[in-house]
């Protein structure tokens, strides 16, 4: 039984997606639930856990683009379904496996759901395995701008609410999404060494220790990240991993 959650403010552009997907050829395994708005969808996704989730791009208050960016670990598949072709981008950054553009049809929406049926056999089937390769490059939007940021010029990160701080030599552009998620996403080239941070290993030059325990990491260019000593031990294993 695949958990199906439909999420839109629109309840005709609900009615009509839940109608068409009991016309799929496996609707009788699909168990579909509905949600109003981005706060309601997260509540239920907390405690329903769904496999795949329909998110509608524009709603009011939380975004599609915000809710996903705000997902549990681990995360849904996401197939963002809106009428505006312009966050496509923006959406297969945030993961989405694809980007259903209203008007569409059941024949289109059958592909959907199955490549998500495929995607949840084979998690099925290698449930420890990681969730794809490490990212060689983010995507960014800003101001309708679409910036492409190669992971190796990311020194560290760090987060700012609702959003992480790209720290690169030359910018320090804003993504919307947690940390947790965003490291999950990067793999082993990070380590977080703070609350609020974490660094790539291959750009630390030196660790600095205080008495108490805390300290700093030095990094190249000359940046200095903060070190918690609850974070120390992992930082330090890890380097001694990486020059061994």
């Amino acid at each position: 039984m695949m958990r199906v959650l439909i999420v839109d403010d629109e309840q005709p552009a609900r009615a009509r997606l839940r109608r068409l997907l009991g016309q799929c050829t496996a609707a009788a395994e699909l168990c579909i639930d509905e949600a109003a708005d981005g706060i309601e969808a997260l509540a239920r996704i907390a405690g329903q856990r769904p496999d795949l989730i329909f998110l509608d791009i524009q709603m009011p208050e939380t975004s599609g683009l915000e809710v996903a960016a705000s997902l549990p670990e681990p995360a849904p598949l996401v197939v963002f379904v809106t009428a505006w072709d312009q966050y496509a981008l923006a959406a297969f950054d945030a993961n989405a496996i694809d980007y259903l553009l209203k008007p569409y049809d059941l024949a289109r929406l059958e592909r959907s759901r199955a490549r998500a049926q495929v995607r949840l056999q084979r998690a099925q089937a290698q449930p420890a395995a990681a969730h794809g390769l490490p990212l060689h490059q983010l995507l960014v939007s800003e101001r309708g701008v679409t910036r492409v940021v190669p992971v190796e010029q990311i020194g560290w990160i760090e987060t700012a609410d609702n959003y992480v701080v790209l720290h690169c030599a030359a910018a320090q552009p804003l993504l919307r999404q947690s940390m947790s998620s965003l490291l999950a996403r990067l793999g082993p080239r990070f380590v977080r060494c703070h609350r609020r941070a974490a660094v790539q290993l291959a750009w630390i030059e030196r660790v600095i220790t205080t008495d108490k325990g805390d300290g700093a990491l030095l990094l190249r260019g000359g940046a200095r990240v903060p070190c918690s000593r609850q974070y120390r031990a992992e930082v330090v294993a890890r380097l001694a991993a990486c020059s061994g």
